[in-house]
């Protein structure tokens, strides 16, 4: 039995560098919470949430592998922005060849409390002024995506980034789950339509 639980997770990985290797696996089941989540966002803009899950949890791995607590960085912060850069490299890899226009866009969430950037830059090379812009053009992307979304549509959105399945969804709208999956679809659509209009 370990105590993993009581102990800050910059604790449990300096246990790691030392030779813990039960810290990789705890922390990897500890956020994977935190990847289902990134991979339902960037589901909205391009690829299926399992692959994207997938990577997230590679970016997760190398989260562990490679933070340092000398950069003034919380793990979790470390930890989201590995799991965004991964799944974000593996959509815009995909959709090359889709001329998909995902290459200058971050990720549709509404998280208040996350560093959003970026996926695609170098995490330690941010200044503070350009982490701020990134969070701001987070907030403005999902703000002018939202209106192009009918009321339902905004309220299916909301509760899907929240972490609600379909069925949840359409239990909590008093809807069936295939109008919910409809929605989706439609708000996906609409999301495509708004970056091809938009890219640079």
């Amino acid at each position: 039995m370990t105590d993993y639980d009581n102990r800050s997770d910059e604790s449990l990985l300096e246990s790691y560098r030392r030779g813990d290797q039960g810290v990789s696996d705890y922390l990897m089941e500890k956020y994977k919470g935190l990847v289902k989540q990134k991979a339902r966002a960037f589901y909205l803009i391009g690829g299926e949430t399992d692959d994207l899950i997938q990577e997230g949890m590679i970016g997760l791995f190398k989260a562990v592998r490679d933070y340092q607590p000398d950069r003034d960085t919380s793990f979790v912060t470390f930890a989201r922005l590995c799991i965004e850069r991964q799944i974000y490299s593996a959509i815009q890899n995909s959709n090359r060849q889709k001329n998909i226009p995902l290459n200058s866009y971050i990720p549709l969430t509404q998280e208040k409390d996350t560093d959003i950037m970026l996926a695609s830059l170098d995490i330690h090379a941010q200044s503070p002024e350009s982490i701020i812009i990134s969070k701001e053009n987070a907030r403005f992307l999902y703000e002018m995506i939202k209106t192009r979304l009918s009321r339902m549509e905004v309220e299916v959105l909301e509760r899907y980034l929240r972490g609600a399945g379909y069925a949840e969804i359409g239990q909590q709208m008093g809807k069936p789950a295939k109008s919910i999956d409809n929605a989706i679809q439609r708000i996906r659509k609409k999301i495509r339509e708004y970056l091809e209009e938009n890219r640079e």
